[in-house]
């Protein structure tokens, strides 16, 4: 893959030219009869003037082809918003595409109407439209924005990085890392060959009473806190419900990966962001040994190595510190349960830098729960009895391509009200559960208590169960989804309801 940016060895931002092709916006998203509010305005304490982004058309080379793609750019072809320490959210954004859309901030906490989940409850935005979005930022951290439509496939997607005082101070290299996976296919086409096929899954022609077997050793295999490590015995089952036909990371390919130039004995903060709509995968930063220090933009106790999973939509933070020798150090992520890989490489001045191939020699590990355990918050809620319990069972299959949430119909809360909610898989596949306008703390694995991470999404594996608390403290009505593209777009979004 093609591209005349240079490598910047701050944070990383690129220049994309405008692009031809229309593609879908599907608004499958909303339900039908929510309110529509007025364009939105700028709040009276908003002082700064606000950033102008755009939502455009550009071009990509991939795989030797021009991709017609969509982007989030600010003024001069940087993508997406980095805030700096103490500054408010507020920006101008413009609709420059010929077709409707909208956009979500993806782990901030902005007021309910500002959300951008279609018609939940502000109407998309329609071609030519601009809305200003305002509201303070409560904490620093690694974040990210994207359509809440099919068009986050098509890369309508970008950075939003708010630092901290601390971050400025410290003397660390910060990297920006944003994977997407890539189809020259359009989203819609995608899911209705989902849906028509029976999903893509490669069954391996099993039974059903293989199935039973299959799912009996499953069963046997959990441990507590641990998910399903192996999968042992699904060796005919494919993780991955859709073959791309690309991975990219900052929207290059390892056929000509992004180097970003860095210092000997130097110190490195990874900014990894999972911008995929139906690809898990696993960082491996190779020989130099990674401290993971946040997740989804929240800070945890350190946790050391050299592997860590990131599902859809989730985020790490990972520091590293480089040896004092010449030398390039790639950063990959592994597809989950296949070979495919993508990544950038980070090299000192004249070291040399070796070919890597797309397609590598070792599949990525079945995303787990095994990092999950060990998680724990560096700021933690305050602990306190829940007022509220739900428990919602993740169903679904191949077979018609269809996914939901039982349980979900009537999640109620009241402002102040402590809530927890137990997420059991039990379908065959991992489903990376998210909530808009709060942040939950991962409090039971499996049955287990845990003080686990902070986070605004959590991978369920199948027949595995995870339990999240959070304090009801942002009132509206707001998403609880799977951050798997295709799972949402067939059934498997909710609402938390704040009751009047």
């Amino acid at each position: 893959m093609k591209n005349n940016r240079g490598a910047c060895p701050q944070v990383i931002e690129s220049e994309f030219p405008m692009n031809r092709r229309d593609f879908l916006t599907s608004t499958a998203f909303g339900l039908a009869g929510a309110a529509v509010i007025p364009a939105l305005r700028a709040t009276a304490w908003a002082q700064q003037a606000p950033t102008a982004l755009r939502a455009v058309r550009r071009t990509l080379e991939v795989n030797g082809k021009p991709a017609n793609v969509f982007g989030l750019l600010r003024e001069g072809g940087a993508r997406g918003v980095t805030l700096q320490p103490g500054e408010n959210f507020n920006v101008a954004l413009a609709n420059e595409l010929s077709e409707p859309t909208l956009v979500h901030w993806h782990g901030l906490l902005p007021p309910w109407p500002q959300d951008g989940v279609p018609d939940v409850p502000a109407p998309l935005m329609k071609p030519g439209e601009s809305r200003i979005y305002a509201f303070p930022v409560a904490d620093p951290g690694t974040y990210w924005m994207h359509a809440h439509t099919l068009q986050e496939q098509n890369l309508l997607a970008a950075p939003l990085i708010v630092r901290s005082a601390a971050d400025l101070k410290a003397d660390e290299q910060q990297v920006v890392i944003m994977l997407h996976d890539f189809s020259f296919t359009p989203a819609a086409e995608l899911l209705a060959h989902l849906k028509s096929s029976g999903g893509g899954m490669n069954m391996g022609g099993m039974d059903q009473g293989k199935m039973k077997a299959h799912m009996g050793q499953m069963m046997a295999a959990m441990k507590p806190g641990g998910g399903m490590p192996g999968m042992p015995g699904m060796g005919g089952m494919d993780l991955n419900d859709i073959k791309f036909d690309a991975y990219l990371a900052n929207d290059r390919t390892l056929d000509d990966p992004q180097v970003v130039t860095v210092e000997k004995g130097g110190r490195v903060r990874l900014r990894i962001i999972n911008g995929a709509t139906a690809t898990a995968f696993t960082i491996d930063t190779g020989r130099l040994e990674g401290e993971l220090i946040a997740v989804d933009g929240q800070d945890v106790v350190p946790v050391k190595g050299a592997s860590f999973p990131i599902a859809m939509g989730q985020r790490l933070d990972i520091r590293l510190t480089l040896p004092n020798d010449t030398g390039a150090f790639p950063i990959l992520a592994l597809r989950e349960g296949a070979n495919e890989r993508t990544g950038l490489i980070l090299a000192t001045p004249s070291a040399q830098i070796a070919k890597l191939a797309a397609v590598g020699d070792r599949k990525g590990p079945a995303i787990d729960l095994a990092l999950e355990t060990t998680l724990r918050a560096a700021r933690p809620l305050p602990q306190r009895a829940p007022d509220r319990r739900y428990s919602v069972r993740l169903l679904g299959g191949m077979t018609g391509y269809e996914w939901g949430l039982d349980g979900a119909d009537n999640l109620k809360v009241n402002l102040g009200q402590r809530v927890e909610i137990a997420m059991i898989n039990m379908s065959m596949m991992t489903h990376p559960m998210h909530l808009h306008g709060h942040r939950f703390q991962v409090v039971a694995i499996n049955g287990a208590a845990v003080h686990g991470a902070l986070r605004d999404t959590v991978a369920v594996p199948p027949m595995a169960t995870v339990t999240i608390a959070f304090d009801a403290n942002n009132t509206g009505r707001w998403a609880f989804h799977c951050h798997h593209l295709y799972h949402m777009a067939s059934g498997m979004m909710a609402f938390v309801a704040y009751d009047a």
